[in-house]
């Protein structure tokens, strides 16, 4: 590298002291970056290894160089997916995650250090300047990673963007400096996927002991957004947002947050046909009965933010919240796409891209085609539950880039199937509309849900809490729950749903009531539902239940909308479902009854744990 370009870096003293007589790596293309991954050579594979003290040459991944791009491999099952505990924070500042002395008894000083040591030790370094949160928007970071890391490289200038070599600008200071090191999770980790945040002034510190970018690529600088939002008074929403065009030319925009395996990345595709055309909206895991129906002609999606959604205070209007994507590619799970035909829209762009992706999980072989069903097996007979693709926005057909305002705010659940022989908490209808209190509720829980492809495994019902980012963030969850709040009370005239997927009681449904749901709202144009035909809900956490959904003349039977009504549930099974999910509810908010919560969220969160009526939560905030 010109040493001349450091002139235009405004970098932290370690970072000097690393770099100062090192050979660094800046890349200007894409095509660099894909170079770097298959080891700057002709070789259709490539082997990314480190010496490991005490374990020897250990090869963490695999690379194969295939017709349409490069397909990723772990030579460890675990590493294939994100754990949900490998967030630790090693500074002083306020927090109410993980700290490093809690866990290891010692500062992170010691281990800090060694880490500059190994960069400083490697032959040679890649820097990448990118902007975390977008090109317009954003906050200057940068990435440092040893030469041979270069798919990891690719992956984080394909969810994040980067900036070629030669238009670094001047005076290009950090905000944030990511600082890659594999080997430290075998030598002080267990093997275990760490990702060591370090708070410093008006610097973050983000040090990535694992090569699976979604801890650190992705969800380690989502963490970066969330701290620069804590301190300045906004959030980065975990959502997905679809601008929607209906066959009679109404538009909305509906933006669908979740944990993790909650629908997002699916809320921007179009619904799932059989081979003869028609929608299965459900199938009877009792009896096996289907059930079909048919519409003809879809509306037109334009995708506006996959997984991250801006909400800085410049954009808001002061009647409905605006957004705008924070990344500049998504990671798209591909689980549910296991044979050709599944997705066409999808397939025919990963098959055919406009420049060559990258794939992770996915059985790509050297010198062909990388396709997207056929996923790496984890064991014999067990395909990976995470199969990735990461395609730039720019790849995307009526890519949404400006700033949107959002109609409607769905939080989408991941449910398991429910009957009164076997009752769990599937007992949510096809879609719920929830008064602003009951909103914020959900997104202070905001379960995990049933089978969970995207973490590693965990037993039952569990949270990702307030506004279903917090595993990504750093602080308090008192300070995020009280942003949420605000930012809900400042924003009346976007409304409120709740849509489930996999199952509807008995039936099972993936994602198809979430597509019908989408198609129907979108086909009504008026959101406010006070005409609607609206019951409230057994449960009250639930809302308001559909009495009736009919689209393009197709009535949806009335035990997709209210499961007390299936003949396997009943109002038994639906109650003892509904106390699971009220206890597990009564029990995630106690974490926030702290001094410091604003005192309407602390009658909202009393009224749950005093089992409030639904007419009680609407009277919260009018």
């Amino acid at each position: 590298m010109e040493r001349s370009i450091f002139k235009k870096l405004v970098l932290p003293k370690e970072l000097e002291t690393i770099l100062r007589s090192k050979e660094v790596i800046l890349v200007e293309s894409r095509e660099d970056i894909l170079d770097l991954a298959m080891g700057r050579s002709e070789n259709n594979t490539f082997k990314v290894a480190y010496d490991t003290p005490g374990k020897g040459n250990v090869v963490e991944a695999t690379v194969a160089r295939c017709k349409n791009g490069i397909s990723i491999n772990y030579t460890d099952p675990y590493m294939r997916r994100r754990d949900p505990d490998c967030m630790i924070i090693s500074d002083n500042n306020p927090t109410d995650k993980p700290t490093y002395k809690e866990n290891f008894d010692s500062d992170f000083d010691e281990l800090r250090q060694a880490t500059f040591d190994w960069l400083e030790n490697q032959e040679e370094l890649v820097l990448l300047p990118f902007m975390a949160g977008g090109e317009k928007f954003g906050y200057e970071a940068l990435l440092v990673a040893p030469a041979n890391s270069g798919f990891f490289v690719g992956a984080l200038a394909d969810l994040q963007g980067f900036i070629p070599k030669s238009k670094i600008p001047n005076n290009f200071k950090p905000r944030a400096v990511l600082y890659l090191a594999p080997p430290f999770r075998h030598t002080h980790f267990d093997g275990k996927q760490v990702v060591v945040h370090h708070r410093l002034e008006k610097m973050h510190e983000l040090f990535c002991y694992n090569l699976y970018p979604g801890p650190s690529a992705k969800k380690g600088v989502y963490g970066v957004l969330l701290n620069i939002g804590e301190e300045e008074n906004w959030a980065t929403l975990h959502a997905s947002t679809v601008k929607i065009t209906t066959p009679y030319e109404n538009t909305f925009t509906i933006m669908h947050e979740g944990a993790s395996g909650g629908g997002k990345s699916e809320m921007t595709e179009q619904f799932h046909r059989e081979l003869d055309g028609r929608l299965l909206v459900g199938t009877n895991v009792k009896t096996k009965e289907k059930f079909y129906i048919d519409i003809k002609e879809a509306c037109e999606l334009q995708p506006v933010t996959d997984d991250m959604a801006l909400a800085i205070p410049s954009f808001q209007n002061g009647r409905k919240l605006v957004v705008k994507d924070a990344e500049n590619g998504w990671f798209l799970r591909i689980d549910h796409i296991s044979e050709y035909g599944t997705a066409p829209d999808i397939e025919r762009l990963t098959i055919y891209p406009p420049e060559p992706l990258i794939f992770l999980n996915i059985d790509g072989v050297a010198g062909a085609t990388c396709l997207i069903w056929e996923h790496t097996m984890d064991s014999p007979g067990k395909p990976c539950p995470n199969p990735r693709v990461i395609l730039p926005r720019k790849f995307i057909d009526g890519i949404v880039s400006e700033p949107v305002e959002v109609d409607i705010r769905s939080f989408g659940v991941r449910t398991p199937p429910s009957t009164k022989d076997k009752p769990n908490y599937g007992i949510l209808g096809m879609l719920h509309i929830l008064p602003p209190a009951l909103a914020w509720l959900w997104r202070m829980v905001a379960p995990r849900g049933h089978a969970n492809p995207s973490v590693t495994a965990t037993e039952g019902m569990s949270s990702e809490g307030v506004g279903s980012y917090w595993p990504f963030a750093t602080g308090r969850m008192v300070d995020h729950a009280n942003i949420l709040l605000r930012q809900i009370m400042s924003t009346p005239a976007t409304k409120y749903i709740l849509i489930p997927n996999q199952h509807i009681g008995v039936y099972k449904v993936g994602f198809m009531g979430q597509w019908i749901a989408r198609e129907y709202l979108s086909r009504r144009g008026n959101f406010n539902f006070k005409k609607e035909p609206l019951v409230s809900s057994r449960c009250s956490l639930l809302g308001y239940a559909l009495e009736s959904l009919k689209i393009d003349g197709q009535a949806i039977p009335k035990d997709f909308l209210q499961v007390d009504l299936q003949d396997e549930n009943g109002v038994e099974g639906y109650d003892a479902g509904a106390t699971i999910l009220t206890d597990f509810f009564k029990k995630e908010l106690q974490q926030y009854l702290v001094p410091d919560l604003d005192p309407l969220g602390r009658k909202i969160i009393e009224t749950c744990l005093r089992d409030g009526s639904l007419q009680e939560y609407v009277d919260l905030i009018q």
